[in-house]
């Protein structure tokens, strides 16, 4: 593990400032390269997107990363970690990028997703976004925040999903709603994946909210 992370960093296609950032973060086993695939897909080129590395090695791979352990002999460890440094990260975009917070979009996949409502509900970012992803369990600093801060929250889940299953999904709505985000929530008939329909839905989400 490394104090700081590593990542990819793909300008705007129109050679402009960027109009936002885009961060995506990679699920569990997965790497920064595995999302970064999907760039062509956004459809956004007045945007820079970066694609950060988790800290941590996946047990199973020699090139997979992971945000915490998803062992049950180990389930969490390392995510005090990376909440740490995934925060530190971001506070630092603007002082690299220019862009701040404030036009900083936090999307992730899977575990991704779920670092992403960790530590987006904390920051002033632009807004949030889960593809198949789920709430931690502890969510009790989120009380003392102010909560009309909290950032818009854009969920989408697969109902086939056996990995996370979509109650996860609507859970994550339920809470996220009860502490006075806007969520906007979509379904899709698919399992654990991302499919461009979604890609879509983020696309203008983050049209309308960076």
């Amino acid at each position: 593990m490394t104090n700081t992370l590593e990542f990819i960093s793909i300008p705007p296609k129109t050679g402009q400032p960027p109009k936002g950032l885009i961060v995506t973060l990679h699920g569990w086993g997965a790497n920064a390269e595995d999302v970064a695939y999907l760039l062509p897909f956004f459809n956004l080129p007045d945007y820079q997107f970066l694609f950060p590395n988790a800290p941590f090695p996946y047990p199973h791979s020699s090139i997979g990363r992971a945000w915490y352990d998803l062992r049950i002999e180990n389930m969490y460890q390392g995510l005090t970690e990376s909440r740490q440094m995934l925060t530190d990260w971001l506070l630092s975009l603007e002082g690299i990028t220019g862009v701040p917070l404030s036009r900083t979009i936090l999307s992730g996949f899977s575990q991704g997703g779920a670092m992403t409502l960790d530590i987006g509900l904390r920051l002033p970012l632009a807004g949030l976004v889960s593809l198949s992803g789920y709430l931690h369990p502890n969510l009790e600093n989120l009380e003392t925040q102010n909560l009309a801060s909290l950032p818009p929250v854009l969920i989408m889940h697969g109902r086939q999903d056996t990995v996370v299953p979509l109650q996860a999904a609507l859970s994550a709505q339920k809470t996220l709603e009860s502490l006075g985000a806007a969520v906007q929530y979509y379904e899709f008939d698919i399992g654990h994946e991302i499919r461009p329909e979604m890609l879509e839905l983020l696309r203008n989400f983050v049209v309308n909210n960076a």
